[in-house]
């Protein structure tokens, strides 16, 4: 089983409900580009060359932004679903006609929605459920202390929620008035299981 790293962090505000009380949070070891990804999947049994896949990544890459753009959501099955989300400026617009795009929004975000289909579903909870987790001072300490799953750690602390991934993209040349704004998950209470990934 493909193992996720976390590591023990103390809750230092001292105005929290939870301050001095310790959670997981998610530890990675390696980011990789697009051309890391291609040699993985290259390596994995596929009849494609390194480069054949990593020409499909770049053409999936810039279709998908531009779909995006094109007010389309964007589903991957098994993975799951990107789509666009606005943020405004606070305060909003006096008036429905006086609203200005330029003037009223702040950005266009990039969101991830993941796969909720039952039999692939890597939402939030189920895929805490697919996980080994491992705290990564015990590969420094030696102990190799491991939890199976998603328990979190013995010593305490909820698994994060859902963290960002998305970034933003354009300059919010899209109409609307939905509010946007960030949704990154804090590691500090347990997300749910059913909300977006993105700035």
């Amino acid at each position: 089983m493909a193992k996720i790293f976390y590591e023990l962090r103390q809750n230092k505000n001292n105005k929290s409900q939870v301050f001095g009380k310790w959670f997981a949070h998610s530890k990675s070891i390696e980011t990789l580009n697009t051309r890391k990804l291609a040699k993985h999947i290259s390596e994995h049994g596929s009849v494609y060359t390194q480069d054949v896949v990593f020409g499909v990544l770049e053409k999936f890459r810039s279709c998908l932004v531009e779909m995006l753009l094109e007010s389309k959501r964007v589903k991957i099955d098994g993975l799951g679903t990107f789509f666009t989300t606005l943020e405004n400026e606070p305060g909003g617009a006096p008036k429905k006609e006086e609203f200005n795009v330029g003037k009223n929004l702040k950005a266009l975000h990039i969101r991830f929605m993941p796969e909720q289909e039952q039999e692939m579903n890597i939402s939030s909870r189920e895929f805490l459920k697919k996980a080994e987790f491992v705290n990564a001072e015990s590969l420094l300490s030696g102990d190799g202390e491991k939890t199976t799953n998603g328990g979190g750690s013995s010593q305490g602390g909820n698994t994060g929620g859902n963290t960002g991934g998305g970034g933003n993209s354009g300059g919010g040349n899209s109409g609307g008035n939905t509010g946007g704004g960030g949704n990154s998950g804090g590691g500090n209470s347990g997300g749910g299981s059913h909300e977006p990934i993105g700035d």
